[in-house]
């Protein structure tokens, strides 16, 4: 495995700061008319990326060993889909992001029928983006950002009145190519 790709994140001497290890399901749902991706909209009152729309997941808690378990419990916890419902597929690349996290995005089949219930203080709003909008490169977007004096690109996929960016929009333009490419 790429040194990029060890969860939980290693802490690495001489780094400016220790990365928190997460992970998220990247959850397929195999409809009738086509695949969908499931995403969640965080409510206004996180202390994390709030308002932002994300895949269910979260930070490691102990006692938990892969990023499947991490992933599984907080998806349970998040939109209350029983883990018995998912059939883990596999994980893709972890990404480091800005805010200090290793995220290992884990993917998941679920099969309807399937029941939600959202928690209300973490979720404001599920939802399902057709696979293949996210299969089509003319819905990936580059913009610059300028930050702390530095230019940053990052991806944006605006779907409806969803503004889907940073490291969710980064999942789903690999997950388009991964299928592209299978």
């Amino acid at each position: 495995a790429a040194a990029g790709n060890i969860w939980p994140a290693p802490f690495a001497a001489g780094e400016e700061r220790e990365l928190r290890s997460a992970a998220v399901l990247v959850p397929l749902i195999d409809r009738a008319d086509g695949m969908t991706v499931l995403l969640t909209q965080r409510t206004d009152t996180m202390s994390d990326h709030a308002g932002q729309i994300a895949f269910p997941g979260g930070r490691v808690e102990p006692g938990e060993v892969t990023p499947e378990e991490t992933a599984l419990r907080e998806t349970e916890e998040e939109i209350g889909l029983s883990t018995s419902k998912i059939e883990v597929l596999g994980r893709m690349n972890a990404r480091d992001t800005g805010t200090g996290y290793r995220v290992m995005p884990v993917v998941g089949l679920i099969r309807p029928p399937m029941s939600l219930s959202p928690d209300p203080s973490e979720v404001a709003k599920v939802f399902e983006v057709p696979m293949e909008f996210i299969l089509d490169p003319a819905n990936h977007r580059l913009e610059k950002r300028d930050e702390r004096g530095e230019s940053r690109e990052y991806y944006v996929m605006p779907y409806n009145d969803h503004y889907i960016w940073g490291l969710t929009a980064r999942i789903l333009v690999e997950l388009g190519k991964m299928v592209r490419n299978a």
